[in-house]
């Protein structure tokens, strides 16, 4: 709605300035609609399709399937000059850089398969981006029917009533699979629809992070044939998670006890599942920081973990996997820690297009042997009128780091047509540059009466534009105030 608003009020603002006396402003690029009207055929969105990631190794033996996902190379050692990384057994794994999105490990990660109980980060994202965790979750007698007794469940019936935070424990670290949908089916109410405005909103949510080959059906990872999605894209969402701190604190907890409810009296107390955050499991890594685990028939086993150094913080994913999922996860970090580092942007010479990095903070990732000069790079613009942008520089085409800009004019003017520089009429009285005849033929009063026009018409379409954003303010503001709330009622119990 917003982005909306603003190319509104740019248009508005090119037409009002094209009429007024001093000048004039080059307009942006045809539109969608423009090109419809000229007749080009607009891209119509794919629907989505089942998959069937077992279909490669039909007919083998389960350990010959093993090994034939282990024998698969990542696709990153065929990188000029990079360090060779492990074999794993995960048909599809990643790590990324969770600050840069640099992608330092990569094996077929826009595979899609299915992702089971991992599902539920993006289920905990879309919760934290639009409620608060003292929000009350009701659990519908059809939250409870979707469960068959070999389901992971925390034991919840129909009509009992809980916090939304002792839900995001109940289904981040028991994975709980009435309690993800009984937060889809919450939540999408609180957002003017029910449980299927909340999985749209997964979907929505997912493509503004840049995921291409996910579709999800429901909250909770159940099997579903049109329910999957890419290692890539799960990096992704799990890098937006790790940015909420209440996500941070809820992955870390080892233990959590739900107090009695309205139907139940006893409390419920359940543990933490990824065992690389247990202290006393073997499969214990000092460097996580949290995670979730995934396992149906059809997915095999699925993981999702964080990690921390100090240094790097990074987020790996494996998908399909009938080794031991937690030492593949082991190695592919140690292999991110010892081979990789930062490379201030700062220090770097900065590439044309480029007035200013948005921050000092911002850095590829690079093994030694590899230099700066050696990158290639892509830009997006995100605002012509504040000429900001994002850089993302590659490595024989292999993301090693993103960052936001602010871009020159120039660029901005070249790529989209958009300027903000006007052309004034000359002072002796002559017609603008670029003003046709027909146009300097208006008497100055008329000129003058349709510019003031095109001013007032500015000045609303910014009255409206401000308003919408007072009102998203104060909504965001009645969400922190709320969650800090909880924060404070979580810390006193």
């Amino acid at each position: 709605m917003e982005t909306v608003l603003k190319r509104v009020l740019t248009a508005i603002t090119v037409m009002a300035v094209a009429l007024l006396p001093a000048g004039r402003a080059y307009a942006e690029p045809a539109s969608s609609d423009a090109q419809a009207e000229a007749g080009v055929e607009p891209v119509s969105a794919t629907q989505p399709a089942p998959i069937d990631p077992g279909a490669a190794t039909e007919g083998m033996t389960f350990e010959e399937a093993r090994q034939a996902a282990y024998d698969i190379l990542p696709e990153t050692n065929s990188l000029d000059g990079w360090p060779q990384g492990p074999q794993v057994y995960g048909n599809a794994a990643i790590v990324m850089d969770i600050d840069s999105g640099a992608v330092v490990y990569g094996k077929r990660i826009n595979d899609p398969h299915y992702p089971a109980s991992i599902t539920k980060l993006l289920t905990a994202l879309v919760a934290l981006e639009n409620a608060s965790l003292d929000d009350e979750v009701l659990f519908s007698q059809e939250s409870i029917d979707i469960l068959r007794s070999d389901y992971a469940s925390i034991g919840m019936r129909p009509g009992e009533i809980i916090s939304l935070n002792d839900a995001m424990y109940g289904m981040l670290l028991a994975s709980g699979n009435e309690v993800a949908y009984a937060i889809a089916e919450n939540v999408g109410t609180q957002m003017g629809g029910g449980y299927d405005t909340f999985i749209q909103e997964m979907n929505d949510r997912s493509a503004e992070l840049g995921c291409t080959g996910s579709n999800w059906v429901n909250a909770n990872g159940l099997h579903d044939e049109l329910h999957y999605t890419t290692a890539h894209d799960m990096a992704l969402i799990s890098a937006e998670l790790y940015k909420h701190e209440e996500f941070r604190t809820i992955t870390q907890t080892l233990n959590y006890t739900i107090g009695p409810t309205n139907l139940v009296n006893e409390s419920r107390t359940f543990q933490q599942n990824h065992k690389m955050l247990r202290p006393q499991h073997e499969k214990y890594y000092e460097y996580c920081t949290g995670g979730k685990t995934g396992y149906t028939d059809d997915s095999r086993t699925t993981l999702v973990t964080m990690a921390d150094n100090g240094t790097l913080q990074l987020v790996a994913v494996l998908l399909r996997d009938d080794g031991n999922v937690y030492d593949d996860t082991r190695a592919m970090m140690e292999y991110v820690f010892n081979n990789f580092s930062k490379v201030p942007l700062k220090d770097q010479p900065k590439p044309e297009e480029v007035r200013e990095y948005s921050g000092d903070e911002a850095y590829v990732l690079l093994p030694e042997g590899i230099g700066f000069s050696s990158l290639d790079h892509e830009i997006t613009i995100s605002d012509e009128r504040t000429a900001a942008g994002r850089i993302t520089f590659y490595y024989e085409g292999q993301n090693v780091g993103s960052a936001d800009v602010i871009l020159t004019p120039e660029y901005v003017e070249e790529t989209t047509g958009y300027t903000t520089h006007l052309e004034i009429s000359d002072p002796a009285g002559g017609t603008a540059a670029g003003e046709t005849e027909s146009e300097s033929s208006l008497p100055l009063p008329v000129r003058i009466a349709i510019g003031a026009a095109a001013a007032i018409a500015v000045a609303f379409i910014l009255m409206l534009v401000l308003r919408y954003r007072m009102i998203k303010r104060r909504r965001r503001a009645a969400i922190r105030r709320r969650r800090q709330r909880a924060r404070m009622r979580h810390h006193r119990r």
